[in-house]
């Protein structure tokens, strides 16, 4: 499959032309339109400091459906100590920030670039972007962000400084979503972590139809405040 190479129009290839890795297209920008209309169709910005943007859309997807959430038992235990107190867009910029540096190789290039952490932090004031985060006496352990659209939720990066930080953060989010009614979590590329949830594959045909569907639900936009 050819690589595409976008200009300044804000349009994407139809996503089932991504090459076997996924990787979809090249170039273009983080504006928020850009951004907000990628997602809306499967896409995702990932890529190193030294390279231009790269826009994937792979197959097969890797989701967690709210409602076939796992927890272990050790988990539930830590969650039931209440360790940790959690909380949702309290500190977007410092949870992106830290995501960044946690996820910093040797050589001190990070997928979470200066430009990409301005544009998310964009997304966040416009109402698309969400933050959770996890506290212990005080300070900033753990947390996640990512993106809103519709009852569907594009999970992005996640850290952790204290054990088990991100995990409660993250149990609290799917739970939190669940209680408005989300029906889609994406969390893009599987790892053994996230199918301990009970995340697991779908093909991207099937994941794009879910997405369209979750797109026609009302979305939550705002600051978000856990009920839990």
């Amino acid at each position: 499959m050819p690589i595409f190479h976008l200009s300044d129009e804000h349009i994407f290839p139809p996503p089932e032309l991504a090459d076997e890795s996924g990787l979809l297209a090249v170039g273009g920008d983080l504006c928020e339109e850009r951004l907000l209309l990628a997602y809306s169709r499967g896409i995702f910005p990932w890529y190193s400091g030294h390279d231009p943007i790269l826009w994937w859309s792979p197959d097969p997807r890797l989701v967690l459906f709210p409602d076939e959430l796992r927890v272990s038992r050790s988990l539930k235990q830590t969650i039931n100590k209440e360790i940790f107190r959690v909380t949702m867009d309290r500190a977007f910029e410092s949870v992106i920030k830290a995501c960044a540096t946690i996820h910093r190789k040797e050589n001190g290039e990070t997928w979470i670039t200066g430009d990409m952490i301005d544009a998310y932090t964009g997304l966040h004031k416009s109402g698309y972007a969400h933050s959770v985060e996890s506290w212990y006496k005080g300070e900033l352990v753990g947390g996640l962000y990512g993106i809103s659209l519709g009852s569907a939720f594009f999970g992005e990066s996640m850290f952790a400084r204290k054990s088990n930080a991100s995990k409660v953060a993250f149990v609290h989010l799917v739970q939190q979503l669940s209680r408005w009614h989300f029906t889609l979590i994406d969390c893009q590329i599987t790892t053994a972590h996230l199918t301990s949830f009970g995340a697991r594959e779908i093909s991207r045909d099937e994941f794009n139809k879910k997405l369209s569907a979750a797109l026609k639900d009302i979305g939550k936009k705002k600051q978000w405040k856990t009920d839990i």
